[in-house]
């Protein structure tokens, strides 16, 4: 849309009811672009590399991570201790803010402050080469502002006045499946030692991981009746089950490991509201989970893994381990429980 300047896209931001992932929806307009808007009014253009960004971001002490995909969003309050940088994966190993960062996907990053009614909003926002948003860093009252005063200047890029451009958003895979394959897959299944090997395996065998589950069968894939995921909190929560939850996009993956304690569901959004956890999913996105069956070196890795209607992984759900305080059984009970649901 022509008419969208940098100047009317900052009255449209100010004037917006909705947040900025939606406004973007609505205009038809990459995330990104809208935060660009702002370039010289409060945001600054700055070093997307992980390996540059979480050193600093390590010392603005505690903040809350976000990160989201089309359906769920989780947020963690935490400080990002032990960073691990890597040129295909990076991670953030504290007990709270657990991360995986793929740095290929990390392209376009702002240091942006928000005037509010009350304070100033400052976060850090990470996207990939599409404008869409791969992780964001906001932070609290606590926040060392001289460290964000020091990531602004550090990470500063050259050019603060030109828009980006932004790439077309990669198509959305299906399920995959190679019917030539597919003995093959179950006999390596069952030979793997980590669930690390998964991937590895289902893109040696050119399938996909929505599409193995389809055709895997039963022990090794499950499919769950499509409404389970209310009862499966609920359940989670009120038997107090320690869990390993994981929420991502194609740039990254945080974790939560722990359990819940506060579930609010409110119209189609399934939330849990935690002190220092949060989760906001749309439960009327789902449109198929699977209960699956990975064999490892300690025991099975038991999940239950959640798929929209395109087949993007919304979310996927482990139970802890019980090195650290998990309870297997329990979990192993709990997930054999809930109702199958019709084969894809």
């Amino acid at each position: 849309m022509n008419d969208l300047t940098p100047a009317r896209l900052r009255e449209l931001k100010r004037d917006a009811t909705v947040r900025p992932y939606d406004l973007a929806v609505q205009l038809g307009l990459p995330e990104a672009a809208l935060v660009e808007a702002d370039l010289g009014y409060g945001v600054t253009r700055i070093e997307a590399a992980p390996g540059r960004l979480i050193p600093e971001v390590t010392k603005l002490g505690e903040v809350m991570a976000l990160t989201r995909n089309r359906s769920c969003v989780i947020e963690k309050i935490g400080t990002y201790n032990d960073f691990h940088d890597g040129e295909h994966a990076a991670m953030t190993l504290d007990d709270e803010i657990d991360l995986r960062m793929f740095p290929r996907h990390c392209v376009h990053a702002y240091a942006v402050e928000t005037e509010g009614e009350n304070a100033t909003r400052r976060s850090v926002q990470i996207f990939d080469a599409a404008g869409d948003a791969v992780h964001k860093i906001h932070l609290r009252e606590g926040s060392d502002l001289s460290a964000w005063q020091n990531l602004r200047d550090a990470l500063a890029l050259p050019d603060q006045e030109n828009p980006s451009e932004f790439t077309a958003r990669a198509e959305i895979q299906g399920a995959r499946i190679n019917e030539d394959r597919i003995q093959m897959l179950r006999d390596e299944w069952v030979k793997m030692t980590d669930t690390h090997q998964f991937n590895t395996l289902v893109h040696r065998l050119k399938m996909n991981r929505l599409g193995a589950y389809r055709v895997a069968g039963a022990p090794l894939a499950r499919q769950l009746a499509a409404d389970t995921v209310p009862s499966l909190l609920e359940r989670i929560m009120t038997e107090g089950h320690k869990i390993m939850l994981f929420v991502g996009n194609a740039g990254c993956i945080e974790i939560h490991s722990g359990g819940i304690h506060s579930l609010k569901p409110m119209g189609p959004w399934l939330n849990v509201l935690d002190e220092r956890f949060n989760l906001h999913l749309r439960a009327d996105h789902i449109a198929e989970i699977w209960l699956v069956d990975k064999p490892t070196k300690r025991g099975p890795a038991i999940s239950v893994e959640a798929f929209d209607a395109e087949g993007s992984l919304i979310f996927q759900c482990f139970g802890m381990r019980p090195e650290k305080g998990g309870d297997a059984d329990a979990w192993a009970d709990l997930v054999a429980s809930l109702p199958s649901g019709e084969a894809a």
